[in-house]
């Protein structure tokens, strides 16, 4: 069995969700499908999960959401226009949507706000069953909080309840047919909807393909495979092959550092079940994709791909033997978790210790009261923060026990005439991360790919 997730280019209008029936229906294997939020048509478009935090925000705000209301119903109605499917599923969509709405005074914000994105997922599964309905395949939209997908953590950040798992195995157990699935989204154990991060639909596949034992998780977006790097930095990099395997540690790396083909969080309950993922294009189907999975055949020496991700702060602590300091690291790190702060990268010297944060959790209005906390617990020398960080990471299993290879990337950034900030190596050697300044992303990423694959 298979579970098979579109993204939302996949299902932007009727003739890309006419090319998703066409791949299901090919093979009868593909019994649970996740869908996303339709996305965008053409490049000055906007995704519904866009067009649905614009109309809750105007509710909130207490404007006239009319307007609002309007862009998002039309999407449906025109994919469904398109499609003859008739008035009725438009009209339990426009439905649906005004039943959220009214619930803006009676829920926190950030409780509204998931509801109103999660409508995007929730409205397409089931705009999506009446369309295979309409071709003749037996299918059934099923919901997450009947089928026991429980979330815990923050709104809009989620995460699964372990439990969730046997719950979704016995739900999917009494199914037969085709099932309909919304990704991004689940129920709290109170019963308010809760979101995964955005691109949280890869990470509903994925846990429903560990749930119900799947053979493989196929993730099907708009590109024929993963590339060795981003191909809007590197425009050569679509002139040679892709990637045609690589591992669940290679993916896991390469997605936290920027590969947005795949949700960073969604490769771990595949891998915790042994669960092959498959990368492909809902454009060119016949396309074998990408394929993710416990091991591979691997050449000593070899790179299998480059990723960068901005947005990140380094905290710089320097203190005269740290070394000596029984407690220093915990101390820091405790400054950081009292502020709800987590932490990215740790890297050390004798006299010094750097924790690498994102941006967004660090901002200006927060950065003095940081530095001052860190000065009264650890009493340093210096404490400094550097900003507009860019992490480079450069993965590969076949970088493991050979010589030279970050040497080979610092060498590409010299000549390129980059400085870096901080260099951190994996323990396993199937990564090492740079930091460098983000005005010089694009410029190191041709960089490292010359160095490595050409």
């Amino acid at each position: 069995m298979k579970v098979c997730k579109f993204g939302g280019s996949s299902l932007a209008n009727a003739a890309q969700l006419n090319k998703v029936i066409d791949i299901v229906l090919a093979d009868p294997a593909r019994r649970i499908v996740v869908v996303s939020a339709p996305g965008k048509r053409h490049g000055g478009d906007t995704k519904v999960t866009d067009l649905l935090i614009k109309l809750a925000q105007t509710a909130l705000n207490g404007e006239n959401t009319d307007r609002a209301f309007g862009e998002v119903a039309e999407r449906y109605a025109e994919i469904a226009s398109e499609l003859r499917l008739g008035d009725e599923i438009v009209q339990r969509i426009q439905d649906d949507l005004r039943s959220r709405l009214e619930q803006c005074a009676s829920l926190r914000p950030d409780e509204f706000m998931d509801l109103m994105k999660a409508a995007g997922e929730d409205n397409n599964a089931k705009l999506v069953a009446v369309a295979f309905e309409a071709r003749g395949k037996k299918a059934r939209y099923a919901n997450p909080r009947d089928t026991g997908m429980i979330l815990t953590g923050s709104f809009g950040d989620a995460t699964l309840d372990p439990e969730s798992y046997q719950k979704l195995a016995r739900a999917f157990s009494n199914f037969d047919g085709l099932v309909i699935y919304p990704g991004f989204f689940g129920y709290t154990r109170d019963g308010k909807v809760a979101t995964f991060p955005r691109g949280g639909s890869d990470i509903t596949g994925s846990i429903l393909a560990a749930a119900v034992c799947a053979d493989v998780y196929e993730n099907f977006t708009d590109v024929d495979s993963v590339y060795p790097c981003d191909p809007r930095i590197v425009e050569e990099v679509k002139e040679g092959e892709g990637i045609p395997t690589m591992t669940y540690r290679e993916m896991r790396e390469l997605a936290y550092a920027g590969f947005g083909v795949f949700n960073d969080d969604a490769v771990i309950p595949a891998v915790r079940a042994r669960i092959p993922i498959n990368i492909r294009n809902t454009n060119h189907p016949s396309e074998p994709g990408t394929m993710i999975q416990q091991s591979r055949r691997v050449v000593p020496g070899t790179v299998v791909g480059v990723a960068s991700a901005d947005g990140f702060a380094n905290i710089v602590v320097e203190k005269y033997l740290m070394n000596r300091e029984v407690g220093f690291g915990r101390r820091l790190l405790q400054v950081l978790e009292d502020e709800g702060i987590s932490y990215e990268h740790m890297p050390s010297g004798v006299d010094s210790q750097c924790v690498v944060v994102k941006e967004q959790f660090l901002p200006k209005a927060r950065e003095h009261r940081i530095v001052s906390l860190l000065k009264s617990a650890l009493n340093p020398d210096f404490v400094t923060v550097e900003r507009d960080l860019t992490m480079l990471m450069v993965v590969g299993e076949g970088m493991c026990y050979t010589p030279g290879m970050l040497a080979k990337a610092c060498l590409a950034l010299a000549s390129a005439g980059i400085s870096m900030s901080m260099v951190n190596q994996g323990s396993s050697e199937v990564s090492f991360m740079i930091a460098i300044r983000t005005a010089d992303r694009n410029a190191a990423v041709r960089a490292l790919y010359k160095a490595f694959f050409c």
